[in-house]
């Protein structure tokens, strides 16, 4: 981790000219750690950003629309900046809203840059296990399927009301972890079961049904089978056709 004395050096006092990009979501900055060498993406986040949100109390919509903010963010992140910006790191504890519920996601720290020719980089493990791709896990290889993953993850934790570490019982009585549990209700064709029964089936259904097969179609276990996030937000957009 740097000082923020380190970062407004390695950023040039987060000068426009390394500014990768600014959607309403925070800025990201391009820094260079002269000392090393080491080129990092830098997130500057603002003071009405709020962390630690609890998901469990907001509507169907709201979480909706968050979840369309995050995937904005990560298809700019992916594919429009100069080097594909890998997070390693998504995870609901990561999100914060600012003043007009607008998505934010923190902790760049572990952020890598990686050529978009390249694809992926092997590096260390970090994050929850609960949220890490099963070829991160497999490799150590860093990408942005890796991240797709997660965000899915995070997407079906927004639909369900429950974290991706809990395990729940089916009707068989067998134990499963969150993602596993939902996939299950889809091949039994109980799609809408795992909506998080706290909203008292108070949603849209269309919506509903949208954001949970998008946060399968991250999750699958082969990486060239999940969405890339521009699929994402097409789909959370009604843009495209899911699955």
């Amino acid at each position: 981790m740097f000082s923020y004395k380190e970062l407004v050096v390695a950023t040039n006092n987060f000068s426009m000219e390394n500014k990768l990009g600014d959607r309403g979501f925070g800025a990201i900055y391009k820094g260079l750690i002269v000392d090393s060498d080491l080129e990092i993406p830098v997130k500057e986040i603002s003071r009405s950003s709020r962390q630690n949100f609890s998901s469990n109390s907001l509507s169907l919509n709201e979480r909706y629309k968050i979840t369309l903010g995050l995937a904005s963010l990560l298809l700019y992140c992916h594919e429009e900046c100069e080097n594909c910006v890998v997070h390693r790191d998504i995870k609901s504890s990561n999100m914060m809203l600012d003043s007009n519920s607008n998505a934010k996601l923190g902790d760049f720290g572990m952020t890598k840059l990686i050529d978009h020719d390249v694809g992926s980089q092997s590096i260390g493990l970090v994050g929850k296990l609960s949220y890490m791709s099963p070829e991160y896990v497999a490799t150590c290889r860093a990408s942005k399927e890796h991240d797709v993953y997660s965000f899915g993850v995070v997407a079906l934790e927004f639909a369900t009301g429950k974290k991706a570490l809990h395990a729940m019982r089916d009707k068989n009585g067998e134990e499963k972890r969150m993602v596993e549990w939902v996939w299950s209700h889809y091949d039994k064709g109980e799609l809408l079961e795992v909506v998080d029964e706290r909203l008292e089936k108070d949603y849209d259904e269309k919506q509903a049904q949208c954001l949970v097969i998008v946060g399968m179609s991250c999750t699958h276990l082969g990486r060239n089978l999940r969405f890339s996030m521009r699929q994402v937000v097409q789909g959370l957009c009604f843009e495209a056709s899911l699955p």
